[in-house]
Parts: C-alpha cells; sequence; structure tokens
C-alpha cells in the first residue's frame, strides 16, 4: 500500500554489506556486497578485514539501493539498522553510516537485533507472522530456539548453542573435507551425492540426561571431533575418504537435532508455526526435513528463499517497518553497536 511507510535496512554484522527498502510487507530492493572471497583464504571470517570492506561498500551498496527501489533518501520514513549481536567493528561502520543518514535526511533511526531481524525477513515471503511462533535461528554464529509471542516488543529464548553454532560446524567440516569457504553450500552440494545413513554421526545433547538439562539447547562440537576421527582414521588407513559420504551424514545429523528440537517446542507450547531463519536456513537438506517431519504433526514450516536467509539489508529494514507499524519509538542518535545485544532485546 502507497500509504505505508517506506524504510530502509542496513546491515552490516558480519561479511555482508546489505541495505534493503521495504514498504509494509513489499521488498522494493534488497542491494548486498559481500567480502567472503576477501575471506576465504584465511578460513573464516577476518574482523578489521570485514570492516574495511563495509567501509568501501556501504555509500555504493545505499546508492544501488535507492535506485532500485526508484526513491530518493528525502522518501524514506525511517531507517533501521542493526545494531546488534556482531563483529563490533563491522556493526560500527552501519551504525555510523545509519546515524549519518539519518542526520543528513531528518529521520528517525532504528537500531535492531540481527537475529530478531532473520525473523521478521520472513514477513516479506509468506506476510505477517502468525503469533505465537516458534522460530529456529541457524547460522555461522547463532543456533537459537525462540517462542515469539509479539515481535515488536521481544522473543523467549528457549535454547541456543553451547558450543560450536551450525554453520561454525559446517565451516569446520568442510575444511576438513578440502571444501571452500563457507562450508554450507559446499557440503550441501557434495551431500546430494552421498548416503546420509552410511555414516553414524552422534546427535548432541539428545540422550535423556541432556534433555534433562539442556532441552532445547544446542551442541555441534563433539559432532565436528567425531567426523575429525572419522576422516582421520580412514586417512592413516591410507584409505580414500567419501567426501559425498562424509558430507551427506554429517549435514543429515545436524538437520536431525535442529528440526527434533523445533518440533519438540512447537509441540510442547502447541504453537502450529515453525519459522527458520539464518544462513544455515539455505540448506536444502533443513528445508526438506522440517516440511516433512512438520507435516505429520500438523505445523506449517515458513522458510524464506535463500537469498534472503542470509545476511541482507532486506531483513533489518523488514523488521524496522514491524517495528515502526507497532508504534515503537525510534532509538536515540547516540544509540551503540553491542557486539553482544541480547536475543531479548529486539530493537535499542
Amino acid at each position: 500500500m502507497a500509504d505505508e511507510p517506506l524504510i530502509l535496512g542496513i546491515e552490516t554484522s558480519c561479511d555482508e554489506t546489505g541495505v534493503g527498502i521495504v514498504r509494509g510487507h513489499t521488498l522494493l530492493a534488497d542491494a548486498l556486497a559481500s567480502s567472503v572471497e576477501e575471506h576465504a583464504r584465511f578460513g573464516g571470517v577476518v574482523p578489521e578485514v570485514a570492516s574495511r570492506a563495509h567501509l568501501e561498500a556501504i555509500v555504493p551498496t545505499m546508492d544501488r539501493a535507492l535506485k532500485e527501489a526508484g526513491v530518493t533518501l528525502a522518501d524514506i520514513d525511517a531507517i533501521a539498522v542493526t545494531s546488534g549481536p556482531g563483529l563490533a567493528g563491522a556493526l560500527l561502520v552501519g551504525v555510523a553510516a545509519a546515524k549519518g543518514y539519518a542526520l543528513a535526511a531528518e529521520k528517525p533511526v532504528y537500531g535492531v537485533n540481527h537475529l530478531a531481524a532473520h525473523v521478521a525477513v520472513d514477513t516479506l515471503e509468506h506476510g505477517p507472522l502468525p503469533e505465537p511462533a516458534i522460530a529456529l535461528l541457524v547460522s555461522g554464529g547463532h543456533s537459537s530456539l525462540l517462542r515469539v509471542d509479539d515481535l515488536a516488543t521481544g522473543v523467549t529464548p528457549l535454547g541456543a548453542t553451547i558450543d560450536d553454532a551450525a554453520g561454525e560446524a559446517f565451516d569446520k567440516v568442510a575444511r576438513l573435507l578440502g571444501l571452500p569457504f563457507p562450508g554450507g553450500p559446499y557440503i550441501d552440494r557434495e551431500a546430494r551425492a552421498g548416503d546420509p545413513v552410511s555414516i553414524a554421526f552422534p546427535r548432541g545433547l539428545t540422550a535423556a540426561k541432556d534433555l534433562a538439562a539442556h532441552r532445547y539447547d544446542f551442541s555441534f562440537s563433539g559432532l565436528k571431533t567425531a567426523v575429525a576421527r572419522w576422516v582421520e582414521g580412514r586417512q592413516r588407513a591410507g584409505e580414500t575418504v567419501p567426501v559425498a559420504d562424509v558430507a551427506a551424514s554429517f549435514q543429515e545429523a545436524v538437520c536431525d537435532v535442529l528440526v527434533t528440537k523445533a518440533l519438540a517446542a512447537c509441540r510442547a507450547d502447541g504453537i502450529d508455526t515453525l519459522v527458520i531463519g539464518g544462513g544455515v536456513a539455505a540448506n536444502s537438506r533443513l528445508r526438506a526435513m522440517a516440511e516433512e517431519r512438520a507435516g505429520r504433526h500438523g505445523i506449517r514450516v515458513r522458510v524464506p528463499r535463500p537469498k534472503l536467509c542470509t545476511d541482507n539489508g532486506a531483513m533489518v529494514a523488514a523488521l524496522g517497518s514491524h517495528l515502526v507499524a507497532a508504534g515503537v519509538a525510534p532509538s536515540r542518535l547516540d544509540l551503540p553497536a553491542d557486539s553482544a545485544l541480547p536475543l531479548t532485546t529486539v530493537s535499542v
């Protein structure tokens, strides 16, 4: 609708410089500049390199988004920016840019939570989010299970990773198998030719004693170690490592745990909507397994298209749009970049 506010979102929490523009639940622009290739030779994101890349990319990415949407900065009603969590230096670039643009154009600014934005972006794909809903957020830095009663005011954490996040485990296992960084897409690709039940890798925190203390928490460190030992054992024996089978079996273990715990949370609270977000949500096996198992229990799974699962400005704009529509007051212009912003804080 033309009378809905026009919201611009800026995302710089890690290695993606994103600027998105939305009107209500309609995406008008999603401009992105990635520095992933600059980090690939290090096998992971280097904070200083990411910060420098954001500095170089923020203005041209902003210009590209405005052009794509066919609007000017003066047309924007509010600016939303990821205030945390994320890499401190990277966040500072986005927050500083948002403040500068807000001051120049005399627009309100909203500092928002990166993880809550991964939930909000689904509204651009599937419309308003049913509340309550359960959200499973899986990325390189986070594996979190949340209850969302009102996205504008806060979410309730149910569980989180106690060591390696799912995406981090994908990266480390990919390195073990000689696959490029970031590991998620390459493992997904290799796994399609492999047998997911060929190797019995462990499912972390699923034993009865673990569930008593960590019902909805995740642990992938032990799985990563199990894969490493299995691969090393084959190599010591002079045998070829079946990369496709290892990738498929590892991926199956990760997805099994994520889906099992997410659906358990839905059933325990009588909630019939599961939203999956974050970079790992682009994984084809996770999406298929969630749909298949959820259907047995009458639970609807909402997953954005893969491009909206990874970090982007559209998700920040979507959350900003939700906050504006809910009448949430904008942030102060001295809003901080908080690398450890808690999940319970949706806007700063």
